[in-house]
């Protein structure tokens, strides 16, 4: 427990050397422009489907676990209340969102950069953004998939409550609930794995990263239900920015979500220069035994 804190500690303070809270910043911004179009147009083509009521109805569920009173009061006023009817429009918003997104990738690819201490030229110009463009779908895919899980899985909890007798009622859906975070668990350790391994150029492997992800993980959900809390009980914020507030919570909750992203990075940074470290000693006695039983002949 204590190499671990230790660790932890050693993350942080290379997170504040390596300017992290402003690169955070940066993501945060590029998710706020990407959210909003990108949820617009989501909307737009699941209302299209048979089941598109319910299938909003969930996502809506989704984000009332996390987002704060004020943000799902934004989001079903600008988002779930209005749907694009032009396909020039939808067009003009899934672009802006790709533009978004990619700046966001960027953000996060820099800030891995610097966890690892890699050279600022790792990457061209046009290779960085190709990497970074591989990234959104890499990262969505997942995402959508826990989503639909997610999503499905509320309208079968309601099946549960009206088939489920009384006695065993609360017990089924503990389990359910249980199995239903599990799922959101995993698909989170699943992104960030692989947006930690596409995002930083060097030789290291799933396995390496994995502390991560899991660290960003279990650091995401309690902080995200923190502010969550905290927004719906003080809304002093509210007093500050007016008619701005909700908006202002949004870009808070994606910036706590960045900066624990790029905490995860420079955890999986601590471990990695330690693992550098404990094969430096052993490498040169290796290649010494090597040049012992092959001696160069003159």
């Amino acid at each position: 427990m204590t190499r671990t804190l230790r660790r932890i500690r050693e993350a942080a303070l290379e997170a504040l050397a390596h300017d992290m809270i402003n690169t955070a910043k940066a993501a945060a911004y590029s998710s706020m422009l990407m959210l909003f179009p990108a949820l617009l147009v989501i909307t737009t083509l699941v209302a299209q489907v048979e089941q598109g009521g319910r299938m909003l109805g969930g996502l809506r569920y989704i984000f009332d676990q996390f987002l704060p009173a004020d943000t799902i009061y934004l989001l079903q006023s600008a988002v779930f209340a209005h749907h694009l009817h032009s396909a020039q429009v939808v067009l003009s918003a899934t672009s802006l969102s790709l533009f978004a997104a990619l700046g966001v990738m960027l953000s996060l690819m820099e800030g891995f950069r610097r966890a690892y201490r890699l050279p600022a030229d790792q990457w061209g110009f046009w290779a960085r953004r190709a990497r970074a463009l591989l990234l959104v779908p890499i990262v969505l895919v997942p995402l959508s998939v826990a989503s639909l899980l997610i999503v499905f899985g509320h309208q079968i909890e309601l099946w549960m409550v009206e088939a489920t007798g009384h006695d065993l009622r609360h017990i089924v859906l503990f389990f359910w609930r249980m199995g239903r975070w599990a799922i959101a668990m995993a698909s989170s350790v699943t992104v960030l794995t692989a947006l930690y391994h596409f995002g930083t150029r060097r030789t290291e492997g799933w396995v390496g990263v994995l502390p991560g992800a899991i660290a960003a993980t279990f650091i995401w959900f309690p902080a995200t239900l923190a502010f969550g809390w905290y927004v719906t009980l003080d809304q002093n914020y509210s007093r500050f920015y007016g008619p701005f507030a909700a908006g202002i919570a949004t870009l808070v909750w994606l910036y706590i979500s960045s900066f624990t992203v790029l905490m995860g990075a420079e955890l999986n940074g601590v471990l990695y220069r330690e693992r550098q470290q404990l094969r430096a000693p052993v490498e040169p006695a290796s290649m010494l035994q090597a040049g012992r039983s092959n001696p160069v002949r003159r």
